[in-house]
């Protein structure tokens, strides 16, 4: 069996190479599935068994095992292969040429996070396959930037082989086990419009948003009032008011105006009880303007918290491989999702997330040594060890 690999920093040129945006806009949006092809050809020279995953649009997921066929209790290293638009222009090389200057690999998804899957294979390429008394899963999913899909797509029994879960996010190395849930809601009130002269003959959207916003302040001091957590460095979850459009012209009473927000909630808030809260709240806030009408609907299908317990094996292991107290952010990941399946999760990747979404993303050369040990670490424990660790 073949078990040659390009050289690390090769794969991660090759990987960035191949264009993988993901984008709520079709103008932008791009299928991942030549990234997904790559990592299979890798992975099956190093004798994993590759299943591909079709998804709409294009897409794909990539499931990959190693070891035993049969059996659970194994570790899957879990990241997503697509990445956020960019903007060539503001970038001082071009996004998909990777290039290595001043101990850096720059290019688009050199830290969030191609670069995981180039760390990971090779990590395994030095583990003997022969050795591995449990499984080792490789997962590529699409979509992680845009909804999400690649990861809500995964089923039970995809990931039945494995114990355990590390998503290589760029986390500086630091294992993560707790994040806060992303949000995004877009609320309209429509009124009628007519001549500014005579406000009996219409119904100002704009007056209706303005007991909107601040029903929804008196919302967010009363959400951080209720719930904190020391953990994250902003510990309370945020509601931001992101977008206001509304109108058209000073001498018409305005009859659509729309707000979108972006709600951060933490461990233990559930994203539906919110959004039912919200148009409750906002219902009773236009009730005395029989004329104005509210709709509350999701931008998209929202991310929710996500916590592994501190004393959960999977965590002091990161701990003791990384040298780092495992934490939290407030940024969102697939880990919820891989959770609910019955995996238990950290979050734990070489880079940095200040450099994600960035012009000139790069991704710290000095790290590539370090994330490879962890990386390898973590599959001695559990898929080599005796015995699962506890």
């Amino acid at each position: 069996m073949a078990r040659r690999l390009p050289p690390l920093c090769e794969m991660v040129r090759a990987l960035i190479a191949r264009p993988s945006v993901s984008c709520t806009d079709p103008r932008f949006d791009q299928s991942n599935r030549a990234v997904v092809d790559l990592l299979a050809e890798w992975a099956e020279a190093l004798g994993f068994r590759v299943a591909i995953q079709p998804l709409e649009h294009g897409k794909a997921n990539l499931i990959a095992s190693l070891g035993p066929e049969e059996g659970g209790e194994g570790l899957a290293l879990s990241g997503h292969t697509d990445t956020v638009p960019c903007d060539p222009d503001r970038w001082h090389s071009d996004p998909f040429t990777a290039i290595e200057k001043e101990g850096r690999i720059y290019g688009l998804g050199s830290a969030d996070m191609k670069s995981f899957f180039a760390l990971a294979l090779a990590a395994a390429s030095e583990i003997d396959p022969t050795a591995l008394r449990r499984p080792l899963l490789l997962v590529a999913t699409a979509d992680e930037e845009s909804s999400m899909a690649g990861a809500k797509a995964l089923l039970p029994e995809q990931l039945a082989p494995a114990r355990c879960c590390v998503i290589g996010e760029p986390t500086g190395l630091k294992p993560i086990r707790m994040h806060k849930g992303v949000m995004m809601e877009s609320i309209r009130v429509r009124g009628q419009a007519g001549h500014s002269s005579d406000p009996s003959l219409g119904a100002n959207a704009i007056e209706g948003m303005h007991r909107v916003i601040s029903e929804l302040l008196a919302i967010r001091e009363e959400l951080q009032e209720r719930y904190r957590n020391p953990a994250f460095a902003v510990p309370v979850p945020t509601l931001n008011l992101g977008a206001i459009h509304g109108g058209d012209n000073p001498n018409r009473i305005c009859g659509h105006c729309e707000l979108s927000i972006d709600l951060r909630p933490l461990p233990g808030m559930d994203i539906e009880d919110l959004r039912s809260l919200l148009k409750r709240r906002l219902g009773q806030a236009l009730l005395a303007s029989p004329r104005l009408e509210l709709s509350v609907e999701s931008l998209f299908g929202g991310v929710p918290a996500f916590e592994t317990r501190a004393d959960a094996g999977l965590v002091r292991c990161c701990e003791h491989l990384s040298h780092a107290r495992a934490g939290a952010v407030s940024f969102g990941t697939e880990a919820p999702f891989l959770s609910r399946l019955g995996v238990e999760t950290v979050v734990l990747g070489a880079g940095h997330i200040e450099q994600a979404h960035q012009p000139d993303e790069y991704l710290p050369l000095e790290h590539v040594e370090p994330a490879t040990a962890i990386l390898r670490g973590l599959i001695e424990r559990y898929c080599i060890a005796p015995v699962p660790a506890p």
